[in-house]
């Protein structure tokens, strides 16, 4: 099965995982991002509570079940985060894996070259799998989005109220 492979063939068997490695690092990268992204929102929520519990803003009782929905929000989206990352750099380890296989399988002249397949296919599993936990992770950051807006249109409602009170224009 090997002496059938020719050069071009072993070259393309051993780059296609390098495609699917720089393909699985773009998304580590942008995972990273969207991590930071929850740390930050995550301290701003913090900072937040922390004018509810001193005092220092309105409404503390509908704010504070806001900050929880919140919170529990961005809980789970780093969950998915942390799940994803995992899958990610365990697809790479199995696309390094891969090409390495291959280039070891052709220069001790083995028969295996099924090896190198098996693992990247599993690497591609992993892809998939983070990729299927990312877009799940997109709709959590969507529902915090969503009630980020709900709430502010709460003060602005609110706001609003407040100046057609006759009785606050005094």
């Amino acid at each position: 099965m090997l002496s059938s492979l020719i050069g071009t063939e072993i070259l393309a068997g051993m780059i296609t995982p390098a495609v699917l490695i720089s393909a699985s690092a773009s998304l580590i990268f942008s995972t990273a991002n969207r991590l930071g992204r929850i740390f930050d929102r995550v301290n701003l929520l913090k900072n937040e509570i922390e004018g509810v519990v001193d005092g220092k803003l309105s409404f503390p009782e509908e704010r504070q079940a806001y900050l929880r929905r919140q919170l529990k929000i961005q809980k789970k989206r780093a969950n998915l985060i942390q799940r994803s990352m995992a899958a990610l750099y365990t697809a790479t380890l199995f696309f390094v894996s891969s090409s390495l296989s291959l280039g070891i399988i052709v220069a001790i002249s083995s028969p295996a070259s099924w090896i190198a397949t098996g693992l990247a296919l599993v690497g591609g599993i992993f892809l998939f799998i983070a990729s299927s936990l990312l877009l799940y992770e997109s709709r959590y950051n969507l529902n915090f989005i969503q009630g980020q807006i709900e709430f502010a249109e709460f003060l602005e409602d609110k706001v609003e109220k407040k100046s057609d009170d006759p009785s606050s224009k005094r």
